[in-house]
C-alpha cells in the first residue's frame, strides 16, 4: 500500500517540500536555534515512514543560518535513566541513516550535539564557511549517545573522534573539510543549490542500483563478499541494467561511427 503523501502544512517544527525525486526538510525552530525536541523527533519519524514506503533522496538543512544547535537542553535536563534507555534521538538518527535512498545534510552555522549527530547520520555533509560542528556533551555531564560515539570514528578516525568527543573540540569549516567531516564548502546563499546539484547527480543513477549499493555499503564486514554477489545478481536481472548498458553501447558505436565519418572526409 502506497504511503500517504507528505502534507507540508501538517508539521510544526519542520518545513517540508516534496519533489518528484527528493524531499527537502528544513529544521524550523529558529527561536531556539533549531534545537531538536520531542516534537521534531516525532515529525522526523513521520518523514522517515513516508520515505521508507516512497524512496526518495532526503535533503536536510536548517533555517536562519543554523542547522541545529543540539538537543533541546530544557527537555534534556528533565530526562532520566528510562528516557535514556528509550534512545529517543538515537532511534530517529538510525532510522534516517537506514533510509533506502541517500541523505544529504546541508549545514550552516551551529551543528552541535544532537544536531551534529543528525548530520553524521547523513550520507553526505555539505557546509558553509560559518559552520561550527562538534559534540560538547561531556561539558554538560553526559555523552554523545545518539550516534557520535561510534559514527565519528568511522567518519574521521579514532584520534580526531576522540578530540571531538573527549576534549569537546568544535571544528570550523576548514578543519571539518580537512578531516572529511564535510566534503564541500559553499557560501550560505549557494548551499541549497549545491545540495540540489548533488541530489541531481544521484537522480541520474539507476534508483534501484543506488538503493542496493547503499545497503551493501553499510553491511557488516562479515557479510562480504556474499552480499555483494547476491545484490549484483538482483541488479543483473533488472531491466534498467539492460537499458542503460545498451544505451552506453549505442552511444559508443555512434561516437565511433562519427569519428570514422570525419576521418573519411579529411583530404
Amino acid at each position: 500500500m502506497a504511503a500517504a503523501a507528505l502534507e507540508p502544512g501538517g508539521f510544526a517544527t519542520l518545513l517540508v517540500e516534496e519533489r518528484e525525486d527528493r524531499v527537502v526538510v528544513l529544521l524550523n525552530r529558529p527561536e531556539v536555534r533549531n534545537a531538536i525536541d520531542q516534537q521534531m523527533v516525532d515529525e522526523l519519524h513521520r518523514v522517515c515512514a513516508y520515505l521508507e514506503q516512497t524512496p526518495k533522496v532526503l535533503v536536510i538543512a536548517g533555517t536562519e543560518g543554523v542547522f541545529a544547535s543540539g538537543a533541546d537542553i530544557a527537555q534534556l535536563r528533565e530526562r532520566r535513566r528510562d528516557d535514556a534507555l528509550q534512545g529517543i534521538n538515537s532511534t530517529i538518527f538510525v532510522r534516517i541513516a537506514k533510509l533506502p535512498m541517500p541523505v544529504i545534510a546541508a549545514i550552516d552555522g551551529f551543528c552541535l550535539g544532537g544536531g551534529a549527530e543528525l548530520a553524521y547520520a547523513a550520507d553526505f555533509r555539505l557546509g558553509t564557511p560559518g559552520i561550527r560542528i562538534g559534540n560538547p556533551e561531556t561539558g554538560l555531564g553526559i555523552l554523545a549517545a545518539a550516534g557520535a560515539s561510534w559514527r565519528l570514528k568511522e567518519l574521521v578516525g579514532e584520534p580526531v573522534a576522540k578530540e571531538i568527543l573527549l576534549a569537546g573540540a568544535v571544528f570550523r569549516a576548514d578543519r571539518a573539510l580537512a578531516v572529511g567531516l564535510i566534503t564541500e564548502i559553499h557560501e550560505p546563499e549557494q548551499l541549497m543549490d549545491a545540495a540540489h546539484a548533488l541530489a541531481d547527480r544521484i537522480a541520474q543513477q539507476d534508483p534501484l542500483a543506488v538503493r542496493i549499493t547503499k545497503s551493501v555499503f553499510h553491511a557488516p564486514a562479515e557479510a562480504h563478499p556474499l552480499i555483494d554477489q547476491l545484490a549484483q545478481g538482483i541488479l543483473f536481472e533488472s531491466q534498467a541494467k539492460f537499458d542503460r548498458m545498451q544505451s552506453f553501447l549505442d552511444k559508443k558505436t555512434a561516437k565511433k561511427s562519427a569519428k570514422e565519418s570525419d576521418r573519411k572526409k579529411q583530404p
